[in-house]
């Protein structure tokens, strides 16, 4: 009993000094899987102030925040058929699967250690990185981004898309489903 109590106060101490340590009390699985929205479909209507909280996190962390209006842009840009502009899908292989925004590299920061060699070199060779996920209380984006920042993409490149695939795809915008494309060539008029 002595050694798990002392164990236990190790790891507290442990955690709070450290500054990547965890929030105790909070939701590190928001929302588990939700299915894509079609487009012109029905969701739910997000609370407004998860995105303005978000928001002051992912700055706090020294990364960007980018609305629709501006991924659409970049994703029309003639640097994302050059790669200069990449995109990155923070959810799960099989929400990636069910539907991406085209040619974006899939990249779950739970397996990061798996899929980092896959997606690192194309963000670190990329002007802007885009990383999304589901949207509203998903944080898988802001956790995403985090861990490229610290594998040594700079966070001047990084831009957290708020609104995720959700907001994608009520626009009516092009997604991609199965795997990606490997080599494939992107035309920014998509």
């Amino acid at each position: 009993m002595t050694v798990a109590v002392a164990g236990l106060a190790f790891a507290l101490a442990a955690n709070w000094i450290s500054p990547r340590g965890l929030e105790l009390g909070r939701n590190y699985f928001p929302g588990a899987s939700r299915p894509l929205p079609q487009p012109g479909g029905t969701t739910n209507a997000p609370n407004p102030t998860v995105p303005a909280q978000l928001a002051a996190r992912i700055q706090a962390q020294g990364l960007h925040v980018i609305t629709g209006p501006e991924v659409h842009r970049l994703f029309q840009d003639p640097r994302y058929a050059q790669e200069l502009v990449v995109f990155v899908d923070a959810r799960n292989q099989a929400q990636y699967r069910q539907g991406h925004i085209p040619g974006a590299y899939p990249f779950d920061h739970y397996r990061a250690m798996e899929e980092l060699p896959n997606v690192l070199p194309a963000c670190l060779n990329a002007e802007q990185v885009v990383v999304y996920c589901t949207g509203g209380d998903c944080e898988d984006s802001e956790f995403s981004a985090i861990t490229l920042r610290d594998a040594g993409v700079p966070a001047d490149r990084l831009f957290v898309f708020i609104g995720g695939i959700t907001e994608w795809t009520a626009e009516g915008y092009p997604v991609e489903t199965g795997e990606r494309q490997s080599g494939m060539m992107r035309s920014p008029t998509q």
